[in-house]
C-alpha cells in the first residue's frame, strides 16, 4: 500500500485523518476539525503537511484551515463553498484529480449534506474519504440539498467506489446508527453487524473505516428501495424511500 493513513479521534465525536504517500513522504490532513490537535500530531510524527483536502464547509470539517496554513505553508483544496469560512488555494469539483505525490485521489461530487461536498477516491489503496456524505451504518443529514440529490450522491459513490474499498467517514457514529437501522430493518446481516459495532464501541475501539461492500449490504440509507414496504413507501421512486428513512432517522431519539 503506498498511501498511509493515520486516524485520530479529535472534539467530541469527530476523526482526523493524515495522510502519506509513502514513495514521496508528501502528506494530507483531510479536513481541519482540530487545528491544534493535528499540528501537535504531525510533530509527534516529524511529518510536515504539504495539502489539505476539504470535503465541505462545516465549521468540523475547515474551520482549522487557516491556523493549519500559517504553521506549515501547506497547499488548500476543497470545494468552492470552503471559502465561506476558510481560505482556499485550488477549487475541486467532481471529475478533478489531485496528486499527493505517486497518489491520485479522484474527486466525487456528493452534494446533499452541503451542495458542494465531495469525496476523494484513491482507487490504487482501495481508499475513499467520503466526509459526511456515507457514515458506517448511515449518511449525513440533508442540510443544504433535497432527497432526491442525496440519493443521487449515495449512488455515485457505490458506482465508483469498488466493494473492497475502505470508507473514511469523519464522525464516530456508528453505534447510534446501528440502533437506528434495527429500527427499520430486521436483515441477519445487519443484526450481526450492530452486535459487532456495540461490542467494539464497549471495547473502545473505532468503528472506522468500513468497507463499501459492507455498507452496500447492511446501511438502511443504501438499502431504502428495499426497505420501502416495511416503512411505508412501497412502490416510491427510490430517492422517496430514501428520504423516508432519513426522515425518520433525524427524530430518532435512540
Amino acid at each position: 500500500m503506498a498511501l498511509r493513513v493515520h486516524q485520530f479521534p479529535v472534539l467530541s465525536d469527530n476523526y482526523a485523518f493524515l495522510v502519506r504517500d509513502e514513495a514521496t513522504g508528501r502528506t494530507a490532513a483531510v479536513d481541519t476539525p482540530d487545528a491544534t490537535a493535528i499540528l501537535g500530531e504531525l510533530e509527534r510524527l516529524g511529518w510536515g503537511l504539504d495539502l489539505i483536502l476539504n470535503t465541505h464547509w462545516h465549521p468540523d470539517h475547515a474551520g482549522g484551515n487557516a491556523e493549519v496554513k500559517a504553521a506549515t505553508g501547506c497547499e488548500i483544496v476543497g470545494p468552492p463553498e470552503v471559502i465561506r469560512i476558510a481560505p482556499l488555494d485550488r477549487v475541486v469539483a467532481d471529475g478533478d484529480v489531485v496528486e499527493l505525490g505517486e497518489t491520485r485521489f479522484a474527486v466525487i461530487g456528493c452534494g446533499g449534506h452541503t451542495l458542494e461536498h465531495v469525496t476523494y477516491h484513491d482507487a490504487a489503496d482501495r481508499v475513499a474519504f467520503v466526509g459526511d456524505t456515507l457514515f458506517a451504518l448511515g449518511c449525513g443529514r440533508v442540510v443544504e440539498g433535497d432527497a432526491a440529490q442525496m440519493w443521487a450522491s449515495l449512488q455515485r459513490l457505490t458506482k465508483a467506489i469498488p466493494d473492497d474499498t475502505a470508507l473514511y467517514c469523519a464522525h464516530e457514529y456508528t453505534a447510534a446508527n446501528a440502533r437506528f437501522a434495527l429500527t427499520v430493518d430486521d436483515a441477519p446481516a445487519l443484526r450481526a453487524r450492530a452486535d459487532a459495532v456495540f461490542a467494539a464501541r464497549e471495547r473502545g475501539e473505532p468503528t472506522v473505516p468500513s468497507l463499501m461492500g459492507l455498507e452496500k449490504a447492511t446501511n438502511p440509507f443504501l438499502r431504502a428501495p428495499a426497505l420501502a414496504p416495511r416503512i411505508g413507501k412501497a412502490g416510491a421512486p427510490d430517492h422517496e424511500a430514501f428520504g423516508a428513512v432519513r426522515a425518520a432517522k433525524d427524530v430518532f431519539k435512540g
